[in-house]
């Protein structure tokens, strides 16, 4: 697995239990070495584009995304069970006691019963994949002003923001964040999107991460397995295994 992350400076937003923000750019972003991707015009046809990007709700952790190649991960990865969506076609691993629940606006969401989720949004896009809507950090900046609009989050930061390479060499751009919000206190998110048959798959974990009961490390390299697990499900994918 191919993956290239890099931290991000601490960035205040305003909100984040659930966010949809609907980006229609004029411009398309060239990736380069500088962390300042260079911009240029692209034609009419191709400005509007729309990415919805749906989160809700987890936090705290000092520390950029993890690379998952580790005896440690693979145990870890080894107690998770696979769940695959033969309609949208995609899959990831999750822990067996999850429950799934049905919420409007969520085309998977399961829940661990203390307040913890994970959740897929699909949603059909005008793009092919997500760089030609732009970088990682591109998407990560959009993301952070769709955030400052938001009342609930008190405060916000970007932790890490990487790419990889999914099935069939499909791009997937991760992103990690904490955040104090009104709504739930302190969180880590870990959210991950790819484009694929020009629909937009957005994975979504939100974990507790409070001062008085921190997330702990075996918890937080279970919450990575399932961040680094969400991909296009292959043609021999087999139906829902949970």
């Amino acid at each position: 697995m191919d993956i290239r992350s890099t931290r991000t400076g601490s960035i205040c937003l305003c909100r984040i239990p659930f966010l949809v923000a609907t980006l229609k750019p004029t411009t398309a972003v060239r990736c380069s070495s500088s962390s300042h991707p260079q911009i240029q015009a692209v034609s009419a046809s191709t400005r509007k584009r729309t990415l919805i990007l749906s989160v809700l709700s987890s936090l705290c952790f000092p520390s950029p995304i993890q690379l998952p190649f580790s005896s440690t991960a693979a145990a870890v990865e080894n107690q998770l069970e696979r769940y695959t969506d033969p309609n949208e076609g995609f899959t990831l691993l999750l822990p067996p006691s999850w429950i799934k629940v049905e919420k409007a606006g969520a085309t998977a969401l399961f829940e661990d019963g203390r307040g913890n989720n994970v959740g897929v949004v699909v949603t059909p896009v005008r793009l092919s994949s997500l760089p030609d809507f732009g970088s990682p950090q591109f998407v990560a900046d959009k993301l952070i002003q769709a955030e400052k609009r938001k009342e609930s989050t008190k405060d916000a930061e970007v932790i890490g923001v990487a790419e990889r390479l999914g099935n069939g060499d499909l791009p997937v751009y991760e992103f990690e964040y904490k955040v104090d919000s009104t709504r739930g206190g302190m969180k880590r998110i870990f959210s991950a999107a790819f484009i694929s048959s020009k629909k937009l798959y957005l994975l979504n974990i939100a974990y507790a991460d409070r001062m008085e009961n921190p997330l702990d490390m075996q918890t937080r390299l279970m919450l990575e397995q399932v961040l680094h697990s969400f991909d296009v499900a292959s043609s021999s994918s087999s139906s829902s295994s949970m």
